[in-house]
């Protein structure tokens, strides 16, 4: 399954590359949220790793979105995803 993910405001903390276009390992259960958050933080997140995650989610500020809808609404860290689902985190925290 591939996954296409933006990073919209937070691409510094991914050298600076705003999308990603992720293929995920095969495994028995799909994939979930939660899981790739982790495959994330192991594979793509490579500096702050405090401005993106709070323990298994993401921290306070980061908005995301699967496939254009509120990840609240999808069942947050438990939505299993779909091939060729989106998913967008969009930093809504700004230096000042």
């Amino acid at each position: 399954y591939c996954y296409p993910i933006s990073l919209g405001g937070a691409e510094l903390l991914f050298d600076g590359v705003k999308e990603h276009q992720v293929t995920l390992p095969s495994q028995s259960e799909p994939w979930d949220m939660k899981q790739l958050l982790v495959w994330i933080q192991r594979n793509l997140l490579k500096e702050r790793p405090e401005l993106f995650v709070q323990g298994d989610s993401v921290r306070p500020g980061i908005l995301v979105l699967i496939n254009d809808a509120d990840w609240e609404l999808m069942g947050e860290l438990e939505y299993q995803l779909q091939d060729q689902d989106n998913v967008v985190f969009i930093s809504t925290l700004h230096g000042g």
